[in-house]
């Protein structure tokens, strides 16, 4: 009869153990978490914008003069936004509006790029950025985690959520 190398399993170790724990753990509270968070800095952004002492707020007049409504109106109003939006992702109520109003919203602050070119980039590369161009650019990572927090909200047909890997 020939011999079956059979080769054992390693006992589990301890840290895989914890290791599936918490990354249950993750799975479960990491959408509450990037929900929570985007909520606290849009009420934090906003309540600046409210208060005028917003380091923007000459930039977001700048890039918005198109638009007919004074800076000192729109400013605020735009932080009043900022803050519902803030609300209303910490207390998780109306998510779907909110997000696609928050994405909306995010994706006019790229306006700078092609409004105020000179305001966004050193000497008109687009891959040197100054101070307000880093500012814009990193809303790309406001936009993941919006995405995020909308990939993982229950769907409509009844389901309890995303399905996981």
């Amino acid at each position: 009869m020939p011999t079956v190398n059979r080769r054992r399993r390693p006992p589990q170790q301890p840290v895989a153990g914890i290791e599936a724990t918490l990354v249950a753990l993750l799975r479960r509270r990491a959408p509450d978490v990037m929900r929570w968070a985007l909520g606290l800095v849009f009420l934090w952004f906003g309540a600046l914008k409210v208060a005028n002492a917003t380091p923007v707020g000459d930039l977001v007049a700048d890039t918005l003069s198109f638009v007919p409504v004074p800076a000192s109106i729109l400013v605020p109003a735009l932080g009043l936004f900022e803050i519902a939006v803030g609300v209303l992702l910490v207390i998780n109520r109306w998510l779907r509006p909110v997000l696609v109003a928050l994405l909306c919203h995010l994706a006019g602050t790229f306006l700078v790029l092609v409004v105020r070119p000179d305001t966004a980039f050193k000497g008109g590369n687009v891959l040197m950025l100054t101070m307000e161009g880093e500012f814009v650019v990193k809303n790309v990572v406001l936009i993941a985690a919006t995405l995020l927090v909308a990939a993982t909200l229950p769907s409509r047909t009844g389901d309890s959520g995303p399905v996981q890997p």
